[in-house]
């Protein structure tokens, strides 16, 4: 998973664009890091790095441990007022929670962030707390199930599939896709079906399932449930997502919280009609 320092052709000129790109060497994972990796990551001379995070760190917008330097608290508390973010997530929440308590998979809610899929939300127990992902933490769009359906249903789409054809789509698992082709088939596929499958693509032994989530004729996000791979059943679990994107969608259109009574009744309803088909 890399940054945005690795992506940019070249070094920006402005004190700003130096300082972004700094703050951006964590996005690979990294929860701390010395000047010379903060350096070598961003690729900001070491002391112009130096004299930045400095800077950062009187700002709040990073923190400093002895000789290492870790993300600061202030960045989290300017997360949290993205408007677009901070209503999706606060609607979100609640119901992703009644779907967790309901499928007992780690649940996700996801945007798509260039050719990388951003993770607003997560919901696990302590026994799929997945390493593979976290609140904040970027993965390739091409190998999630929820990049995958955000791939399929942006209007910019191919493009950004050729974009990525370029450069070569990552492999995370010898199970991840690495044929444009085959990957603009199984999008293809996404499209129609409104969903997306992902088995072992990005962790061995697990598999997910997204829907997405539309509000105002556009998709603005992806949730999806994640477990081992024998309890992944579209069949099973398809219903239960549809209903909770279909209630953050809602949620998000009226752009405040809402009772989650509806969407309980409408996974409970989802349910027994699964249910009924199996039997």
């Amino acid at each position: 998973m890399g940054s945005y320092a690795v992506e940019d052709v070249t070094l920006p000129n402005s004190v700003l664009g130096k300082a972004q790109l700094l703050l951006a060497a964590f996005e690979s994972g990294a929860v701390r890091l010395r000047l010379s990796e903060l350096s070598r990551r961003s690729g900001v001379p070491k002391a112009t790095a130096y004299r930045l995070a400095q800077e950062l760190v009187q700002w709040g917008l990073l923190d400093r441990h002895d000789e290492s330097y870790e993300l600061g608290i202030r960045l989290f508390h300017l997360g949290q007022r993205v408007p677009a973010s901070a209503v999706l997530r606060t609607v979100a929440r609640p119901l992703l929670t009644d779907l967790f308590t309901r499928t007992r998979a780690a649940v996700h809610l996801a945007v798509l962030d260039g050719s990388h899929v951003l993770f607003l939300e997560k919901i696990a127990g302590e026994a799929n707390v997945l390493t593979h992902s976290q609140i904040g933490g970027r993965l390739p769009a091409s190998c999630t199930a929820t990049g995958r359906v955000l791939l399929a249903l942006a209007p910019d789409g191919p493009e950004r599939v050729e974009e990525l054809a370029l450069g070569g789509l990552p492999s995370l698992t010898p199970r991840s896709v690495t044929d444009p082709v085959v990957l603009a088939r199984q999008l293809a596929a996404v499209a129609r079906q409104g969903y997306a499958l992902e088995v072992e693509g990005v962790r061995p032994g697990y598999a997910s399932l997204a829907v997405p989530v539309t509000a105002g004729g556009q998709v603005r996000a992806a949730v999806s449930v994640t477990a081992p791979v024998a309890q992944v059943s579209v069949e099973r679990l398809l219903p239960a997502l549809r209903a909770a994107a279909e209630s953050i969608e809602r949620g998000v259109e009226r752009g405040a919280p809402r009772d989650t009574g509806h969407g309980k009744r409408m996974a409970k309803a989802a349910r027994a009609r699964v249910g009924h088909t199996a039997g």
